[in-house]
């Protein structure tokens, strides 16, 4: 049974499973008392049904969660850059420097701003792996009701 579940998660992990028949695709189940085609796609049906309300999900209607992490957002920066720049070229404009504070003000901005670029990042990836953990527990209890409510009608489910 480790095993099963071990490698349904890692599918699961790996975005095979948005749906009902991907996630039962990777169940195999094994009429053990010899039951017939006609009864096991009875028998698996009545399964889904029961599973689902055990489980309290319906992989049919839920989705792995889309990942926000590759979105890389370069505007922190620039906006950093240019509000450091403005600053700075005041500052400088003051003591006759306009060019030299404007540019000392731009690279302080830029590396503020890509601070908060980072701790964006971080946050979004934070959250996106929760949503994955989430998705991960709610297939996983679904996999288990299932699997259960064939083995208890004869069936072996790896």
């Amino acid at each position: 049974m480790g095993k099963m579940f071990k490698s349904t998660a890692l599918l699961v992990i790996l975005g095979c499973c948005p749906v009902v028949a991907v996630c039962e695709a990777e169940l195999m189940v094994f009429p053990a008392k010899g039951q017939t085609p006609q009864q096991q796609s009875a028998d698996e049906q009545e399964c889904r049904n029961w599973a689902i309300n055990q489980s309290g999900v319906d992989p049919a209607r839920l989705s792995a969660p889309a990942s926000s992490a590759n979105q890389q957002n370069s505007r922190p920066v620039l906006r950093g850059a240019a509000k450091g720049a403005a600053v700075g070229g005041l500052g400088g404009s003051l003591g006759g420097e306009f060019g030299k504070g404007a540019a000392a003000g731009a690279a302080v901005g830029g590396l503020v701003g890509g601070m908060q670029n980072r701790r964006q990042q971080q946050a979004t990836a934070t959250t996106d792996q929760q949503a994955q953990q989430i998705y991960n527990q709610q297939i996983d209890s679904y996999n288990r009701a299932y699997s259960a409510c064939l083995e208890g009608k004869g069936y072996t489910v790896k």
